[in-house]
């Protein structure tokens, strides 16, 4: 669902909700609002969350109610185009499924999958390749942030201790997503193009 830069947030997690409401503008008046956490976690958090004024207006509420009506089959729509993208690149040489679990729900709005321990400079061909064949895809390992692909090391704002098992998974992630003007035929197209691409550097480089 979208309306610009509106949404909602659900949990059960009394300290996340408490602090999403100060975010969102409440100043010290949450007690107004009908469903809020219990007036001791506001106390915990109070002093430690900003006031960001990141609340949602009725414009924004307005355009968004009647997504709702079509939420399910949205994301029924956009699994369907991941499954689909997921079984062309099944089995492909080189390249590893992120195999989901069976009693998992997810929406499928984007696709990642791995080139585990491959270099980087062969991750930028087939990336590259796939780019000249219209495929854009995004990968976390490259070693300057791009797009929405930064990673803990690139945040200076906090420090972070080095995590060698997963980098090696970031420099091993490549995304694409997978929007619901795609069809069905374009994520089949979407993943031969990729599978071949894949394929080919994969055997030059073994060769």
């Amino acid at each position: 669902m979208n309306s610009g830069e509106g949404g909602f947030l659900v949990t059960d997690d009394d300290e996340v909700m408490a602090r999403a409401v100060i975010l969102s503008g409440s100043y010290m008046l949450y007690q107004r609002h009908g469903t809020v956490p219990p007036e001791e976690v506001f106390e915990a958090v109070k002093y430690h969350t900003p006031n960001v004024s990141g609340r949602m207006d009725h414009l924004r509420a307005a355009i968004l109610r009647p997504q709702l009506r079509a939420l399910d089959a949205q994301c029924e729509k956009w699994t369907a185009r991941y499954r689909v993208v997921e079984e062309g690149l099944r089995g492909t040489p080189g390249l590893r499924i992120v195999e989901r679990a069976g009693a998992e729900r997810f929406v499928g709005s984007s696709i990642q999958f791995l080139l585990l321990d491959w270099d980087g400079g062969a991750v930028e061909e087939v990336m590259g390749r796939c780019a000249a064949r219209g495929v854009e895809l995004k990968w976390f390992g490259g070693a300057e942030p791009a797009g929405f692909t930064s990673r803990y090391d690139s945040w200076r704002y906090v420090s972070a201790a080095p995590m060698p098992a997963t980098d090696r998974i970031l420099r091993a992630i490549v995304d694409m997503r997978l929007p619901l003007t795609f069809s069905l035929e374009d994520c089949a197209q979407i993943a031969r193009i990729i599978r071949a691409e894949v394929g080919a550097v994969w055997q030059a480089r073994a060769a």
